[in-house]
């Protein structure tokens, strides 16, 4: 059963299900899988609590004060206010709040009995099993972009079309192809990369080919995504200050020539971009490649969980590294929090480079000293940090500044605590330049005041 069915069932909308989940952060693995299939549990759930769930949707419809949400939950003003701030809600101009506050939601961080809510999703999947860790409200955002795709009712009942392209911008290593497959396998669509070879003209076989057949070969394909990388570059405005190379502008030039078939032809094109800022505004007028999608790299909280998921990954339940895991308490994502409240605005990329290094470290321990007795040290972890660090060039931060200007002209409405907390953790690397010291002797009028 999909989710729209269940909404349609129980007269509750599908975004208020999406709501729910984030609210009483629930496992997304537990409620639906990648395609938006209901699990059986949350079924279960949902239909032993449609009530509970209708007054939930209600409470998301009214516009409310903190003194209302306090006078509700029977809590002090100042704890709900402190909630809410972290969450930088929608308000209107008479101090009340918009529809995308939830009291029940408030009444649960602040310690309210819901229970009955966890009781039913007791089952967590492991780390290792889960097709992504946290990125719920990324998930969530480009499953509502793809609405036409898994539903047809916007385009029969209301004239949404699908879109013919996708820009997913964000810095690199931050998973770009990973979310352009999973958009693939969202809408079930067939996989397939543009590689290099295939701009321009080229030769394969001792036959003569372009771009532009390879295009017209993968319309004539079933269902096909069509993942293009380097898009700002190749997708770059001309102008005065800056060139582009000829079969850049000639794929250019052909993907405007056909994007106005790509949803007869059932093609859907994505672009990887490092930022959105230089491609060429023809590309990104409507009906071509007007949807933009950020990816972020990890939160706090997301970097640990992806910690344990790479130290976990591939091993059996009886393996070396499994045991010193155990024997550490490294099992576990709390462990891994002082280590991944350090790396901030690490990419996904970095993370990997964190664990490998962490594994040859704890490797080359076992080996030099014959022995299972290994502890995961500060010691061994601030090393592999600084292996990870690496990559954390000014660069590097100079593309995750330019990210947060992106987000802020595209996506600022959608993800204002994202980029609140990315505009923090980036602030941690500014350099502050201490005030020189002047040379010579003082002024007699500097004597003077100091006297």
């Amino acid at each position: 059963m999909k989710l729209a069915e269940l909404a349609k069932e129980l007269q509750i909308s599908t975004e208020s299900f999406i709501k729910f989940i984030q609210d009483f952060d629930l496992e997304l693995s537990e409620c639906i899988s990648t395609n938006f299939e209901v699990k059986t549990d949350f079924v279960k759930f949902a239909r032993e609590n449609a009530d509970f769930l209708r007054k939930y949707e209600q409470d998301l419809k009214k516009n409310k004060s903190v003194e209302d949400i306090a006078g509700e939950i029977k809590k002090p003003s100042e704890e709900v206010a402190k909630i809410i701030k972290k969450e930088e809600p929608a308000l209107f101009d008479n101090g009340r709040y918009r529809s995308s506050v939830s009291t029940y939601s408030i009444d649960n961080k602040l310690g309210g009995n819901y229970q009955f809510v966890y009781d039913y999703f007791g089952k967590k999947s492991s780390l290792a099993h889960r097709d992504f860790i946290g990125y719920r409200d990324l998930f969530f955002f480009i499953s509502k972009t793809l609405e036409p795709f898994i539903n047809a009712t916007p385009l029969t009942d209301w004239g949404i079309h699908r879109p013919a392209g996708i820009i997913l911008y964000g810095p690199p290593g931050s998973g770009k192809i990973f979310w352009a497959n999973k958009i693939a396998e969202i809408i079930n669509y067939q996989f397939k990369a543009v590689k290099k070879s295939y701009l321009g003209i080229s030769f394969v076989d001792g036959v003569k080919t372009s771009f532009n057949d390879f295009l017209v070969e993968m319309m004539q394909e079933e269902k096909v995504l069509l993942f293009m990388d380097d898009f700002d570059d190749i997708m770059k405005q001309r102008g005065e200050n800056s060139s582009v190379a000829a079969c850049d502008e000639e794929t250019k030039e052909i993907v405007l020539h056909y994007i106005g078939r790509f949803e007869d032809e059932n093609m859907l094109m994505v672009g990887s971009a490092n930022s959105v800022r230089e491609i060429d505004k023809e590309i990104l007028a409507p009906g071509r490649f007007d949807v933009v999608i950020p990816v972020f790299p990890p939160n706090a909280r997301e970097r640990a969980e992806m910690i344990l998921h790479f130290m976990k990954d591939g091993l059996s339940n009886d393996a070396l590294l499994m045991k010193i895991l155990s024997r550490s308490h490294a099992d576990h994502v709390p462990f891994w929090q002082p280590v991944a409240a350090k790396m901030k605005v690490f990419s996904n990329t970095m993370i990997v480079d964190f664990t490998q290094s962490l594994k040859k470290r704890l490797r080359d321990k076992y080996v030099k000293d014959n022995s299972e007795e290994i502890t995961i040290t500060e010691k061994l972890q601030e090393a592999a940090y600084r292996d990870a660090s690496a990559k954390l060039t000014g660069e590097y931060l100079n593309q995750m500044a330019q990210f947060i200007q992106d987000l802020e002209i595209n996506n600022g409405d959608d993800f204002p605590t994202r980029i609140k907390a990315l505009k923090v953790e980036l602030d941690h690397y500014k350099v502050v330049e201490v005030p020189k010291a002047p040379i010579g002797f003082p002024h007699q009028d500097q004597e003077n005041q100091k006297k």
